[in-house]
């Protein structure tokens, strides 16, 4: 199977925190800024990017645990394609996502000045 279908079925499979998440940032609900969710960059499937700013978020559930050294890696390979990797906590998403889109708000500008 592809990425690209990989991807699709991974959009119709989110978890929890990653609807809480998208619901907050779609239809460019953030200060303008159009994230796209499960897309394909390099030769991994991001939870979420906004092309414009260049931004990557990451949410790291129970599947992360123990795989700190793989994310460290992807992040760094998506870094060298000019990517800025966020990475959130899924519980941090649930207990605070206002807090959290103010935190991707305020890189997403600092990347605009």
């Amino acid at each position: 199977m592809n990425r690209t279908a990989i991807a699709r079925q991974l959009r119709q499979r989110q978890t929890f925190a990653e609807k809480t998440l998208w619901a907050l940032v779609r239809n460019r609900r953030v200060g303008g800024f159009k994230f796209i969710r499960q897309a394909v960059i390099d030769r991994y499937i991001v939870d979420f990017v906004c092309q414009s700013a260049r931004v990557i978020i990451e949410l790291d559930g129970p599947v992360h645990v123990g795989r700190e050294e793989h994310d460290a890696e992807r992040a760094r390979i998506l870094e060298l394609c000019g990517y800025l990797v966020l990475r959130f906590r899924n519980e941090r998403i649930l207990a605070d996502p206002g807090g959290t889109v103010d935190e991707i708000l305020d890189v997403l500008r600092m990347g605009r000045s």
